[in-house]
C-alpha cells in the first residue's frame, strides 16, 4: 500500500507561481514512476508530467517550458514547479504513484488560477 499527500495548491494571478509537493508513504519501494495528474471542471483528469526512478522526465505539450517536476533522492517525494500560470492551468491536481500492481493517487489540492 501507498499513501500520498498534496499540499501547496492555491490561488495564483495568471503570471504567477506555484510549488506543488506530494509525500508518498507505506511501501515506497514500490514505486516506478511518480507524477502528477489534474482535473479541470468539466474535464477529464489529464497526465500533466511524470518522472521515473532513474529519471525520466515526461511533460504534457501544455506545460512543457513552464512546469518542472522533479523528485527527491528517496524517490518518496515529488515536486511541481509551476511558473508562467494560465487561467486554463486552473484544475485539482493529484499525486500519483505507478507501482507494478496498481496506480494511487493523492486526495487531490486545487490550483486556481485567477485575477
Amino acid at each position: 500500500q501507498v499513501q500520498l499527500v498534496e499540499s501547496g495548491g492555491g490561488l495564483v494571478q495568471p503570471g504567477g507561481s506555484l510549488r506543488l509537493s506530494c509525500a508518498a508513504s507505506g511501501i515506497t519501494s514500490s514505486i516506478n514512476t511518480m507524477g502528477w495528474y489534474r482535473q479541470a471542471p468539466g474535464k477529464q483528469r489529464e497526465m500533466v508530467a511524470t518522472i521515473t526512478r532513474p529519471g525520466r522526465i515526461t511533460y504534457a505539450d501544455s506545460v512543457k517550458g513552464r512546469f518542472a517536476i522533479s523528485r527527491d533522492n528517496a524517490g518518496s517525494t515529488v515536486y511541481l514547479q509551476m511558473n508562467s500560470l494560465k487561467p486554463e492551468d486552473t484544475a485539482v491536481y493529484y499525486c500519483n504513484a505507478m507501482t507494478i500492481l496498481r496506480p494511487y493517487y493523492g486526495q487531490g489540492t486545487q490550483v486556481t488560477v485567477s485575477s
